[in-house]
Formats: structure tokens, C-alpha cells, sequence
């Protein structure tokens, strides 16, 4: 069974993108015209060659990598079925085995850390049907039984991503308010990399001004682990391999941008991407069920005390509860009103649903909106200046992360919504986050970054995006 599909099914919406045309890689090779002026490609063996006027060159095979697609203007989110080389599970097990073989010589070894976010773990949970408490301990003694060190979660990076995007916003609301016109409002989450590289590519310098800087958890963890930990460990941070669990393959596009890559150590804040299906094959692979490893704790490496539940959920949305949490705290900062629960207003289907407050004639609009039909119908929206919206929580994937495209398939005779409500109901059984335990987060923010809203935060928890121009190529052409 493959690790990646040739295109990528969206549950069944009207969302289903395959791979362009225009994917491909330009190559330049230097040659010299032959006497005739001609360069002639033959094939001999199975191989390529090109007249190089000296004689005949033979071609390297081309390999497409995560940074090739990121910069391509073609496929959208059919980034999978590229060939993958240091994002693979194949890739991870490599590093484990050659960081064992070190360890057995007394060479030093890279500190191999795992952070896991929520989707995965209720995947998987419902794959083997085991408590979800249970599925979090098993995992964990699964990765340190391959050789992993740390095992982390990515609660804090959740919180830290809610905390900097409600400020965003509020900043962004207040510019707007005071008649500061920069293309600010709505504002559209960043935390989906699907959409991030749907929107660099197709709509470019007219939509990246609306979308959020704020980096997403799985981002702020790369910062946190290969600079906190580093520095705590008193070792380089290219020592570090830093291995994230997440609930789609976008996410180990976002983490191949040159954005995240530091040039000094020549590393990247997240070093490989393994999916819920991934985990799911490595251990059919092996013949295992995620029951039969022993149960270990998570880690909690942070100057903080540590919470009483590893899991724990961000609102009600299973996508990161940007919509709600943001919404709650506008309302409060705003018009000093609290609200406990919201009531949101389902319009097109229920992927787009939306939700008001009123104040002394002031309203304030949020929308979530999942799955490319509804982002497309927003976009055009916003292109004809029909947006009656203040914020926009956008994931690709229709239902959002907890129906993310890597994980687990539903068994036969359970359709992918009767899977997916089930998933939802084992989310909304968790204990809630609170970014608002501010004393802390103020320790947090004070121990790495330098403090709260200090430069150095705004450098590290936020990023930038770059619009695609359309490569000018034949297979541009639409038939």
C-alpha cells in the first residue's frame, strides 16, 4: 500500500484536485551547439543523453522535491504524490537506525524528539479502538521504542498560536476601525498549508495581505524545540531531529518552506512529517497493533508546571478553535461583554457556517469556512467586494483537520462522515485548553523569546508569504 495517493479525495464533497499539468521542473544543462546546431536527446539503455557538441552527456535523473512544489505554480494540494525524500517514514526510520548504530559505537547521536498533535492520536485511537488516553501513553512508548527521546504534545504551541492571532486581529480590527484601509479585514487563518499554498499560487499578492501572520502550532513547535531545547540542552540545534505527527501532507510542505529553514546550522525547525496513515502502515508493516507497546508518559520540558491531562482540545471546531477562541475574545476586548458558548449559523452546507454580535449598532462577523467550494466562493467574494466578514477560520479540508487528508481511512461499511462525527464526539470528550492562564504564558513568552510582544516574538511566531507567478510554459495551455 503506497504511502501517497496520485490525487487527493476530500471526503465526499465536490473537492478533488489532481495533480497539473504544469508540474513540472525546469532543468537547464549546459551544452555547446554541435556543428550541425543541433542538441539531440537519445536514449540508449533506458538512459538519456544530450550532444553537448564535445560528445554525448548523459542526464541525471531529476528528482521533485518539497521545495520544487512550493515554488511551482501548478498543482495545488496534490503535493503527495510527489516524490518525497526527507519527509517519508522511510526517511524517519533511516535517521532512527543510523542514530542507533551510533549509539552502539559511543559516537554522539542526534536527540530525536517527537511532537504530536491532537488529530492523529483520535485517528488512531478509533483505528484500534482504544481509550484515548490509552492511545496517547501506547503512542508515545511506540516512538521511544523506535529510538525516539522526547515525546512532546503541542499544547503549548496551540495556545502560544492562539494568544499571537487573537492579537493579530485585534490589531488589525482596531487599524481598520480608525480608517487605516490595508487590505486587512477579514483577516483569514494562516494554520492550514493547503490553503496557504493555494493562495500563494492562484491568487497571489491580492489575497496574502488578508491572511494571518501568526505561525501555526505545528511551526511554533519548531521553534520551541530546535531553539528552547537546544539552548537548554547546551547542544547545536542541527543535533536535534525534530519529528512532527500531524493529520495531513500539506503539513510537511509547510514545513519544507525556506521560511523555516535556518541557514547558520543548515536545519530546519521541523526536520520530517509523518501522518495518522503512516503510523498506521509502519506498524502493519511490522505486523503490530498500537496496544502491544508499552504505555509511557509524554515529556513536559517547559518552565512551567505541567497540566494534569496530556490531551486537550481548543474549542469545538478540531481545527485548532481559531474562529471561536479569537471571536470570544474580540467580544470581550471590544465591547467588555462575555460570551460562554456560541451559536453558529450553517449557510451554504455545514463546512460554512457563521456567527454575529451586535453592540450599540457595531457588528462583528466571524465565519469557518472548510473545504475548496466554500474557499472559492469566499475568495470571489472578496474579490468583488462582497465580504461581510471579520475573520475566516479556512482549512482545506472539508470538516476540517480532524477529516485531514493522511488520516486514517474509515473500515468498509463506514462512510467518511459517519467516521468523522465519530472523531468530533471523541474531540469535543476533551478537557478544554486555556491560553488565558496568562502568568504561564508570560513565562513562556519572558523564556524565549524575550517576552511578551517583544521583537524577538514577533520574529519567531510569525511569518511572511510569497505570491507564484505563473510559470510561462507550453502545458500552460488549456485544453
Amino acid at each position: 500500500m503506497s504511502g501517497f495517493s496520485g490525487a487527493l479525495q476530500l471526503t465526499d464533497l465536490d473537492d478533488f484536485i489532481t495533480p497539473s499539468q504544469e508540474c513540472i521542473k525546469p532543468v537547464q544543462i549546459d551544452t555547446k551547439k554541435s556543428q550541425t546546431g543541433s542538441k539531440i536527446k537519445i536514449q540508449e539503455d533506458g538512459a538519456y543523453y544530450v550532444d553537448s557538441g564535445v560528445g554525448l552527456q548523459k542526464l541525471q535523473k531529476v528528482e521533485i522535491t518539497l521545495s520544487d512544489c512550493l515554488a511551482c505554480s501548478g498543482c495545488i494540494t496534490s503535493a503527495e504524490s510527489v516524490l518525497i525524500t526527507q519527509q517519508s517514514q522511510e526517511e524517519l526510520l533511516r535517521v532512527l537506525s543510523e542514530n542507533e548504530e551510533k549509539r552502539s559505537s559511543g559516537q554522539d547521536t542526534k536527540l530525536v524528539v517527537f511532537t504530536i498533535s491532537q488529530q492523529p492520536i483520535l485517528s488512531l485511537a478509533k483505528k484500534y479502538d482504544l481509550p484515548v488516553a490509552e492511545t496517547t501513553t501506547r503512542l508515545a512508548g511506540y516512538f521511544k521504542s523506535l529510538g525516539g527521546d522526547i515525546v512532546l504534545s503541542t499544547k503549548i504551541a496551540d495556545d502560544l498560536a492562539l494568544i499571537e492571532a487573537r492579537d493579530e486581529f485585534l490589531s488589525r480590527y482596531l487599524a481598520d476601525k480608525a480608517g487605516e484601509k490595508h487590505n486587512n479585514l477579514p483577516m483569514l487563518s494562516s494554520s492550514c498549508p493547503g490553503w496557504v499554498c493555494y493562495a500563494e499560487k492562484t491568487h497571489g499578492n491580492f489575497i496574502l495581505p488578508y491572511i494571518s501572520t501568526t505561525r501555526s502550532p505545528q511551526q511554533i513547535m519548531g521553534v520551541l524545540v530546535k531553539e528552547g531545547l537546544s539552548e537548554k540542552r547546551n547542544m547545536p540545534r542541527d543535533r536535534i531531529y525534530h519529528v512532527t505527527v500531524m493529520p495531513c501532507y500539506d503539513k510537511k510542505l509547510e514545513a519544507s518552506r525556506d521560511d523555516f529553514f535556518d541557514e547558520a546550522s543548515k536545519s530546519r525547525d521541523v526536520d520530517c512529517v509523518i501522518t495518522s496513515i503512516e503510523i498506521e502502515q509502519m506498524l502493519q508493516k511490522d505486523c503490530k497493533s498500537l496496544s502491544e507497546f508499552d504505555a509511557k508518559p509524554f515529556d513536559w520540558p517547559w518552565p512551567i508546571p505541567e497540566p494534569l491531562t496530556t490531551l486537550w482540545a481548543n474549542e469545538t471546531s478540531g481545527s485548532g478553535g481559531y474562529c471561536e477562541h479569537i471571536f470570544k475574545y474580540a467580544v470581550k476586548q471590544l465591547f467588555n461583554e462575555s460570551i460562554e458558548k456560541l451559536q453558529f449559523k450553517s449557510l451554504r452546507n455545514p463546512d460554512f457556517r457563521e456567527i454575529t454580535f451586535e453592540h450599540n449598532g457595531e457588528t462583528l462577523r466571524f465565519a469557518i469556512a472548510n473545504g475548496f467550494r466554500n474557499i472559492q466562493n469566499l475568495v470571489q467574494k472578496l474579490k468583488r467586494g462582497k465580504s461581510i466578514y471579520h475573520y475566516v477560520e479556512i482549512m482545506a479540508c472539508p470538516s476540517g483537520c480532524l477529516n485531514g487528508g493522511a488520516q486514517v481511512r474509515p473500515e468498509q461499511g463506514v462512510s467518511t462522515r459517519e467516521l468523522c462525527e465519530n472523531l468530533e464526539k471523541l474531540y469535543g470528550e476533551l478537557p478544554q485548553s486555556n491560553p488565558d492562564d496568562f502568568d504561564a504564558q508570560k513565562k513562556m513568552y519572558s523564556t524565549f523569546f524575550g517576552g511578551y510582544q517583544s521583537d524577538r516574538a514577533s520574529a519567531q511566531l510569525h511569518t511572511k508569504y510569497h505570491a507564484v507567478e505563473k510559470m510561462n510554459t507550453a502545458l500552460n495551455i488549456k485544453w
